[in-house]
């Protein structure tokens, strides 16, 4: 969900900045009619009754309005409510705003800031992994070797560490939501029903926000930055193969843990093509109707099916040839495994059908009088 700062809800509305209350509960109750789920069964009238809902919770509120205008001016403390005097705590100059009218130099700095996406939700969360697919020949990964691996993921942020606050020490009750999480919207003048609560913008959910926003980072704590790792990839590797180095993925948000950076090894030879993969799933798929067809001895009446069956998923898997290496076939065998877990129930009952029809046709031939 995108922060209350990426918002327009003045654009949303369709109204000016400058329109009145009842402007705003004139234009959400036009707008609601057309997209109430009950009533507009677009796909996507549902999310935008929610965004006109948001919308109209926080410009229909004299306090939330105020401090939506704040931030969306690039001054988040305007409004008052933050970092608890309501002052600006250490250098905010380039959040979004310039003190002397000039940018830094003249323009460039604050196009610079502005480029981060500003959301003071205070969102602690573990980075994810970097997953990284390097190929190699297969004799280069019978030996091993070692490669330097160029690649962007999300570091913590130098300015504040990691944290998302320059100095705060602690994150913040959310004003708009009042640390619940949510925001309510009264419908009942228009539809007749009680209030709609929703996922509050501003902290998206948390309950917190963060006191003093980092310039640097936006206040999450990370910024997309360009890494560089050495990868040893040992000998006597296969395809499939991962090296995992710990800490080298992406940075949490708000000073969480770092997840790793993980080089999966690559090796086009030991791999199946996706025909030849389709092959030999269509040959484990095959393979239970043939077992119990012939357990149940019936095997005669399908040998047609499984026979066209077979014959297209050789074609298909040995198209190439049969001389592969030991993984190769390894991944084979995991496909076929594949085709066999899926066919199997289906074989019971169609071999099952067909074991029913010939016992219900020769009690009737022999049970017919004369």
């Amino acid at each position: 969900m995108a922060s209350m700062n990426d918002k327009d809800y003045y654009a949303i509305l369709e109204v000016s900045q400058d329109a009145s209350t009842d402007e705003i509960r004139k234009a959400f109750q036009a707008k609601a009619r057309k997209l109430h789920p009950d009533i507009n069964k677009a796909p996507d009238a549902e999310e935008k009754f929610k965004e006109v809902s948001e919308a109209y919770a926080v410009l229909s509120d004299p306090e939330k309005r105020k401090r939506y205008d704040a931030m969306r001016s690039g001054n988040p403390f305007a409004a008052g409510g933050y970092g608890g005097s309501g002052s600006p705590q250490g250098d905010y100059s380039g959040y979004g705003s310039d003190p002397f009218g000039w940018g830094f130099p003249f323009g460039g700095y604050t196009s610079r800031q502005t480029r981060h996406t500003r959301s003071r939700s205070y969102n602690p969360r573990a980075g994810a992994d970097v997953v990284y697919d390097l190929t190699v020949d297969a004799d280069v990964a019978k030996i091993g070797t070692r490669r330097g691996v160029t690649y962007q993921r999300y570091a913590a942020c130098g300015v504040c560490h990691g944290t998302g606050s320059v100095e705060a020490a602690h994150a913040e009750t959310c004003p708009t939501c009042k640390g619940t999480g949510h925001i309510s919207v009264d419908l009942s003048s228009l539809f007749g029903f009680g209030v709609m609560e929703m996922e509050c913008p501003e902290c998206e959910g948390t309950g917190k926000v963060v006191a003093d926003p980092c310039t640097n980072c936006g206040g999450s704590g990370r910024v997309l930055t360009a890494s560089e790792v050495v990868v040893d990839i040992p000998a006597d590797s296969h395809d499939g193969d991962e090296v995992r180095l710990t800490g080298m993925g992406n940075a949490g948000t708000n000073g969480s843990s770092a997840g790793d950076f993980v080089c999966r090894v690559c090796v086009p030879e030991e791999r199946l093509t996706p025909e030849q993969s389709n092959g030999f799933h269509l040959l484990g798929f095959d393979l239970p109707f043939v077992v119990i067809g012939i357990l149940a001895g019936v095997i005669s009446s399908m040998s047609v099916f499984v026979g066209v069956i077979a014959i297209l998923g050789a074609f298909m898997a040995f198209r190439g040839g049969f001389r592969h290496g030991g993984r190769w076939w390894t991944n084979a065998g995991k496909a076929t495994m594949g085709g066999v877990t899926n066919g199997l129930v289906l074989a019971l009952c169609v071999v099952g059908m067909f074991k029913c029809s010939s016992s219900m046709g020769t009690a009737g031939y022999m049970g017919r009088p004369y």
